[in-house]
């Protein structure tokens, strides 16, 4: 394999930008599309919404930004940036340890669209665009106002009204604060075996339900735990599905019922076509920054021939093997991440890259996180000691 090779980036947002860092530090000739006129990825917030609010109809106008105009984000500043690149502080700039969407966008730069060969391309078009929704009776006759939180932008359009929120993740649990002080009433429909209504603290107008059971044509909305609303608006906090328009495999690459891309050596590289096409981002829910740059920096490595992949048979048996050990441990799906093993995915790469990293990687997972914002409650931003967290983080062991 010689050194240097003409590579396609595909997507200006975070994965992209470090995946074409490391591929030129590695010598390779890279260039980034992007179909938006600045780099940045989900991070630019456009106050446009899709002709389709919920997002299914193909032939839409589709806003690839979802992000809400309050948006901060949900982890610190701390773990978000890259081993030489931290997300420090900017003079002028948000100073709080959870930004703004603002403070985490990108320098403008003008990309136009082109017809080129490349010897290998480079997948980081991120998973936040192609909305998912609920399924439910009743969901295409109900009378309201439907949509995902993909469009939603800010919450003066449901004031006074009566709002169903779908969902109990980031989204959801933002959009319904941000509700509660001008809607009439929010419910939000959880996915949780037994559980019952209840009232939420802190908001005088919220209640949790358990799911939607239907919805009917006079507008009421039915739950599972037989409660019953009438509704003027239902917003799907329902997550996203990976979506790749632009890619030809013939069949080899696939995402799944349980919207995990495969197959994916490492999550990265199709056993078949590697490593002449690869993936940074898919399959994994854990600290970004970290995961993406260890994983950009080893296909810029395999590419300019300093690290080997294993034969095409033995990247196949080992990601059939992951999925079958995930099934049996019943792991979540697609998510890499499972019961705080995290680190031996992370341990792997540093280990082939000859990367000590740091403390914080060992112990720094979704659930570590979780743990620390239920305990903060909804105010965890503003209210959680980032610094003494991360002490706590980085002692050794």
């Amino acid at each position: 394999m010689r050194d240097s090779y003409k590579v396609a980036v595909i997507g200006g947002g975070i994965a992209g930008l470090v995946s074409a860092r490391e591929l030129q530090r590695e010598g390779h000739h890279v260039t980034v599309f992007e179909k938006a006129n600045r780099v940045g990825g989900t991070w630019l917030y456009d106050p446009r919404v899709e002709t389709d609010l919920l997002g299914l109809d193909p032939n839409r106008e589709i806003v690839h930004s979802s992000l809400y105009r309050s948006l901060r984000v949900n982890l610190p500043r701390q773990i978000m940036g890259f081993l030489d690149y931290p997300f420090v502080k900017k003079e002028g700039g948000d100073p709080r340890h959870f930004p703004g969407h603002e403070e985490d966008s990108r320098d403008r730069v003008e990309l136009g669209i082109k017809a080129e060969l490349f010897e290998a391309v480079v997948i980081c078009n991120g998973h936040n665009t192609e909305p998912k929704t609920a399924k439910f009776p009743g969901k295409d006759t109900w009378p309201g106002l439907q949509m995902h939180s993909h469009n939603y932008r800010t919450p003066e359009p449901f004031k006074n009204k009566i709002v169903v929120l779908i969902g109990n993740g980031p989204s959801a649990i933002d959009i319904l604060k941000e509700l509660a002080p001008v809607a009439k009433q929010v419910h939000q429909a959880i996915r949780r075996p037994g559980f019952h209504l209840k009232k939420l603290e802190n908001h005088d107008n919220a209640w949790q339900h358990s799911m939607i059971a239907c919805a009917h044509k006079d507008g009421k909305v039915v739950f599972q735990d037989e409660s019953v609303v009438e509704a003027d608006a239902i917003i799907h906090c329902t997550g996203y599905k990976f979506h790749f328009p632009f890619l030809r495999t013939n069949g080899i690459v696939n995402v799944d019922d349980t919207n995990r891309v495969e197959p994916l050596y490492k999550h990265v590289f199709p056993p078949s076509l590697a490593p002449w096409l690869s993936f940074v981002g898919p399959n994994y829910e854990g600290v970004p920054g970290a995961v993406m740059e260890l994983q950009a920096r080893w296909v810029a490595k395999v590419l300019s021939g300093k690290l080997e992949l294993p034969s095409q048979e033995e990247m196949m048996c080992a990601v059939e093997e992951h999925w079958r050990k995930a099934e049996k441990n019943g792991w979540p799906k697609p998510i890499l991440n499972p019961q705080h093993k995290g680190f031996e995915y992370i341990g792997w790469f540093a280990a082939r890259l000859d990367i000590r990293p740091p403390n914080w990687w060992k112990k720094v997972t979704f659930w570590s996180i979780l743990k620390v914002r239920s305990h903060y409650g909804d105010d965890y931003r503003d209210t959680w000691d980032i610094h003494k967290w991360m002490q706590e983080m980085d002692s050794p062991d």
